[in-house]
């Protein structure tokens, strides 16, 4: 099945699109960044998009030794801090160019109130034993990373206080009294370190999301409290039907997801306190589980297109979960591809979704079109860039032609420059799986796979138009334009560059006759 689109783009519209595509990007607990291939997938991300914050969970969790106790001669216990790991793994994102966006969580052991853990590498999730203790924690490491970073510095990383807590595995019952005197507690503490701080809360996923926002800003007006954000996070699949050590999960209707997220909008709105307050999506994907295969896919790369076109429409900001596969929420995975939530699989091999958030990241320009299936950007002096893309949630066989016209410079020739990601050009999956899907890669494998992952780069000249009497192009000085059309096979993203081809070559250079092509 073929569809074909026409856009007539004048370049006087001016759509909204919020692009901040790079503000932050999760990571699985942090204590995993003393790990080589983590710090290598992440410098790749860094390398190849550049975001500005990193937020992951474990801050408190024991792998990172932050919170000690000891003894006095008296036998009184007291605590004590231990930064050497923060400060390694701190180091580290910062010479990559990266702020935290610290989510404080989990509960020390020596500090829980209960057993409770979660995931894997078992992070407790009680509420504290002694809640001056557990302001002692949080207020001593803000002052140890004021110290070490700069005051001016610390206090723009936002803070986000715990994890989820309307899901009883992330807080013990999904006690919202209790999380709630956490939240108070805790930014009173930070706010008397230094009001500078930006502190915000629930992070919250899914269940009752609506209840939870709407009774935690009702709590912060009763007491007097003014959160400088509001937290949530946002995934777009259905319940995952479970199959050995993978979930396989449908892909649900964006708009679903959109009109979800406008009704936090809405109900944060509807407080005259708190009218306009921001939003931040801390954590988004498809699937919420790390085994799902669709993480994996060319589709999840289409749909993330779609979602980054619009996630800022009423959202600060939206953190994908997560740049890459070194993640131990349900164990060590036993192959590099096996569903999980990063950009980049084991190995250090991009999935099609990386080059959707590096195409994002590259758009430059005002906005002058919007749509379903493309965004396009005016850059100036007649150039343009954007992305397009072919999305669905289900497999249904559907190549679409993408037309559209553009105001025009004076040149006699455009170069219009693609790179695309689909199925046939840009598949590290299926090159996994024709190999017989191995578990352990060779570095020559790694290499086969790395070069398979990549965009294919095409070109061509495209020559200008007069505009059809009567229907000059507003705004175009020239009075002409230049028809671009896009072929994208199904869940195809790509990405282009449109600019004027004035001659430049050397004196006797002629392309035409050293590819033996006439002229004319």
């Amino acid at each position: 099945m073929k569809e074909n689109k026409f856009y007539a783009i004048d370049g006087t519209q001016e759509p909204a699109f919020h692009n901040h595509v790079d503000y932050c990007v999760g990571t699985g607990r942090i204590g995993l960044a003393l790990q080589a291939e983590y710090q290598s997938q992440l410098k790749l991300v860094q390398e190849e998009i550049g975001f500005q914050h990193i937020r992951g969970h474990g801050l408190f969790s024991d792998d990172m030794a932050i919170y000690q106790e000891y003894e006095t001669a008296s036998g009184e216990k007291r605590a004590e801090y231990n930064f050497t790991y923060l400060d390694l793994v701190m180091d580290s994102y910062r010479r990559l160019g990266l702020r935290p966006f610290l989510e404080l969580g989990f509960m020390p052991q020596k500090l829980a109130s209960g057993k409770q853990t979660i995931f894997y590498w078992k992070g407790n999730t009680t509420p504290p034993a002694d809640y001056d203790a557990w302001c002692g924690l949080v207020t001593a490491t803000l002052k140890h990373l004021m110290e070490r970073y700069g005051d001016s510095e610390a206090v723009t990383w936002p803070i986000e206080v715990w994890n989820e807590p309307n899901l009883p595995g992330f807080w013990e019952n999904a006690d919202m009294e209790e999380y709630l005197k956490l939240f108070e507690r805790t930014f009173r503490a930070i706010k008397a370190l230094d009001t500078r701080f930006q502190v915000g809360g629930p992070a919250i996923c899914g269940v009752r999301d609506a209840f939870w926002i709407r009774s935690f800003l009702e709590f912060c007006r009763d007491k007097g409290i003014a959160p400088d954000f509001v937290t949530r996070h946002h995934y777009t699949t259905e319940v995952p039907e479970h199959e050995g050590h993978y979930g396989y999960a449908a892909l649900t209707d964006a708009e679903r997801g959109f009109a979800n997220l406008q009704t936090t909008r809405d109900v944060i709105d509807s407080f005259p306190e708190f009218r306009g307050l921001k939003t931040h999506l801390t954590e988004f994907n498809t699937s919420y589980i790390p085994n799902c295969p669709l993480h994996d896919t060319n589709q999840n790369a289409a749909y993330m297109a779609l979602q980054l076109s619009r996630l800022g429409d009423v959202n600060e900001s939206y953190s994908y979960w997560t740049f890459g596969d070194i993640f131990e929420e349900q164990g060590v995975p036993f192959t590099p591809f096996h569903g999980g939530f990063g950009l980049v699989a084991n190995g250090g091999i991009p999935k099609p979704t990386f080059w959707t958030f590096a195409f994002f990241k590259q758009l430059e320009g005002k906005c002058i079109h919007r749509s379903g299936d493309m965004i396009v950007m005016d850059k100036g002096k007649g150039s343009y860039c954007g992305v397009a893309w072919n999305c669905g949630t289900t497999r249904m066989d559907r190549e679409l032609e993408l037309t559209f016209e553009l105001p025009a410079a004076d040149a006699g020739e455009y170069a219009l420059i693609t790179r695309l990601v689909d199925e046939d050009t840009c598949n590290p999956l299926r090159l996994w799986h024709d190999m017989g899907e191995p578990s352990s890669l060779s570095e020559k494998q790694k290499k086969l796979l790395k070069d398979s992952a990549r965009p294919f780069v095409s070109s061509r000249r495209i020559g200008t138009q007069e505009a059809v009497s009567g229907q000059e192009t507003p705004g175009a000085e020239t009075g002409r334009k230049v028809q671009v059309s896009l072929q994208l096979k199904e869940f195809a993203v790509v990405f282009f560059e449109l600019d004027p081809a004035y001659p430049a070559g050397d004196r006797g250079y002629d392309y035409q006759r050293v590819m033996q092509q006439k002229n004319g």
